[in-house]
Formats: structure tokens, sequence, C-alpha cells
């Protein structure tokens, strides 16, 4: 269903490839409903876009992270740097001047320093042109001394299948100069802030509800509002006093058992409609935070498969439904209510989508 493509902006999508079970090549760029492979990468499962300089995850045991500069032709590689850990799934430009990755197997986070990397490749360029000093013979591979890993806490949940160790999954900054990294493992939210090196500070851990499973995150006025991979259920938290965060409201996205229903990507939009999607039942709910609470307002079909991810343009949401090999366009609603699938933009295995 690719007749009435509405007028989208170009998007950069995420997928994964053959090395993690999937049908793409590497990062595709959409140009009017139709995908082009701009980057050859094994599970390019995140991407994350700061001016012309595109960051992408490889989801692989070990992990890493590839920079680009975007061109009229595409994507041009510049360097690549260690993950930090096995399995990447999140990369986010963070206000620190760093790039920072979130490891889901391994249980890390890494800082790589923008500056460092950037002047090591220029640098490496600039003497005689011979690259991959430190990897291999056609890659810039950042030093050592620009990457710092932390590892979080090995503090476990109650799911045994899920939460036997910890999980690092999303990372979002605060207005406080610190940001907050999702363990899905151990049901927590730490706290850290990078200092010059870069090197981690520990600034403390906020605790959700257990069995919760913290995947993604997204701020609305102040509160934080928290996907629940594992419990089915949308948390909003709001820091006290002491510089905790507590639960203020929670919020179930469906009835009955949560068996294989299992929560993704959030995002709030500007009059605080909350947007999750639920992989397994293959649904975008809504919910209205507005009112200092959360209270569910809508649903609707996802219009395919395990959506992964999504995001939001103006007047439609874009859904990467992962085992549909497709993202679907869903109109808004004046409620903010999708509706159904307009179109599919065929794209193999998607699980990230960045407007661009």
């Amino acid at each position: 269903m690719s007749d009435g493509l509405p007028d989208l902006p170009d998007l950069l999508v995420g997928s994964y490839t053959a090395t993690g079970g999937g049908t793409a090549t590497g990062i595709s760029l959409v140009q009017g409903g139709t995908a082009t492979t701009v980057a050859v990468l094994d599970d390019p499962s995140f991407l994350a876009v700061s001016g012309d300089r595109v960051y992408a995850v490889s989801e692989t045991a070990p992990g890493s992270v590839a920079a680009f500069r975007r061109t009229a032709a595409g994507l041009e590689h510049l360097w690549d740097a260690p993950a930090g850990g096995d399995a990447p799934c999140h990369v986010r430009v963070d206000p620190s001047g760093t790039l920072v990755v979130t490891n889901y197997v391994s249980g890390t986070v890494t800082a790589i320093s923008l500056e460092q990397a950037e002047s090591y490749a220029a640098s490496v360029l600039a003497s005689d042109g011979v690259v991959g000093t430190h990897g291999s013979a056609d890659r810039i591979v950042v030093p050592d001394a620009a990457v710092a890993t932390e590892v979080l806490p090995d503090v476990i949940g109650p799911d045994e299948d899920r939460q036997e160790g910890p999980h690092a999954h999303q990372s979002v900054a605060t207005p406080d100069g610190t940001f907050l990294v999702a363990d899905l493992g151990g049901d927590a939210l730490h706290e850290f802030r990078i200092e010059p090196g870069p090197t981690f500070a520990r600034v403390g851990v906020h605790h959700v509800a257990p069995g919760a499973g913290p995947r993604h995150m997204a701020w609305y006025d102040g509160d934080l509002i928290v996907a629940g991979e594992l419990d089915g259920r949308v948390h909003r938290l709001r820091r006290d006093a002491s510089g905790s965060f507590a639960v203020v409201a929670v919020a179930p996205t469906f009835s009955g058992e949560v068996g294989e229903s299992l929560l993704s990507h959030i995002e709030v939009d500007h009059a605080g409609r909350v947007y999750v999607a639920v992989r397994g039942r293959d649904l975008v709910v809504v919910l209205d935070a507005a009112d200092g609470g959360l209270s569910v307002i809508g649903s609707a079909p996802s219009g395919g498969t395990w959506p992964r991810h999504f995001a939001r343009v103006p007047g439609h949401l874009l859904v990467a439904n992962q085992m549909s090999d497709a993202v679907a366009v869903l109109p808004i609603g004046d409620d903010g209510v999708p509706g159904a699938a307009v179109a599919q933009i065929p794209v193999g295995t998607p699980t990230c989508v960045v407007p661009l």
C-alpha cells in the first residue's frame, strides 16, 4: 500500500541485516517513499542525527559505533569507535559533547568524545592519508583515550528470563546537566554526569516498579515518562526536593495479561499526548499527561507487525514495524489518536526511523 503517500520529509531508517536475522543491507535513505541503502553496516539498529552528522550503532558482539557525514550523495563514512560492550541498542548526542551509547547485553554505557574523535580522524587524513592506524586498512578507529565505559551495577529484577542482569537500553539528558540510563534488567534509572576526559561521575540511582523493565523515556512538563517494556505500563516520575525521582502516576496501556506484549518506543507531543508502541499486540497507544497524571485516550493498529520505533512528523506517525519489512504511515486525528495506515514504505526489517 504505497499509493497515496502523503508529502513526507526524507527519512533515515536503521535496520537489522543478515547478521541479526534481518533483511536489510545497512542504513536506508527514504525519499518519496523509496528506500535506498546509503551505508552498508551490520545491524545499524539505532541512529542519531546532529547537523550533518549521522551516528549509528552496530548491534553486534562486540558492538561498535560508526560516524557519517550527510552529503548530497548519501552518507560519507568518517570514523568508527568501540561501543564498550555487546549489542549496543541506542545512541545519542549529549550536551556534554559526547556520544552516549547504551549496550543491552553487556549492561554498559559508553561516552565517546566527539571533539577527540573528529580531531583524530582529521589528523589521520591530513598527515599521510593512511587510515586504519588503530583499525582495519580502510577505516579510522578512534583511540581508547576518547572513549570511557561504565558498567551498570549487577542488580536483577523479578523476571528471571529478562532480568538476570543489567541491560542498558536508552539514555536521555536531564535539565540538570546529567543523563539517565534505563536499566531494563535492574528496574532502575542510573544517573551520571560526564566529566572531561571523558569520564563518568555517578550521581545516583532511581528505582522503578519491580518487573517494569524500563526501556525508553521522554520528558513532559518537567516529569519523566517511562515505558515499562515488561509490565505493559507507562510510568510518570517526578524529581523531589532530595533529587530522587518518585512515581506520581502509572497507567496500563492495555487490558488483560501482559504475556508477550512488550512496550518499545515512547514520545510526548507539546499537548501532553504520550505515544507508546506495543509489540505483540501491534498497537500505538495514546495517553493524556496534560493534567499531571496519565490516562489512556485511545489506541490504533500500528499498521504492521512488531512496532519497534516510530517518529512523529506533522500530521502523521511513521511506525517502523520490524517484522513487516515496512514503515507504516498513520494519519494523526484532531484528538491525537492515529488512524489506519494510509501507506507502507518498504524497508527491510526497520528498527529506527529518523526524519531529516
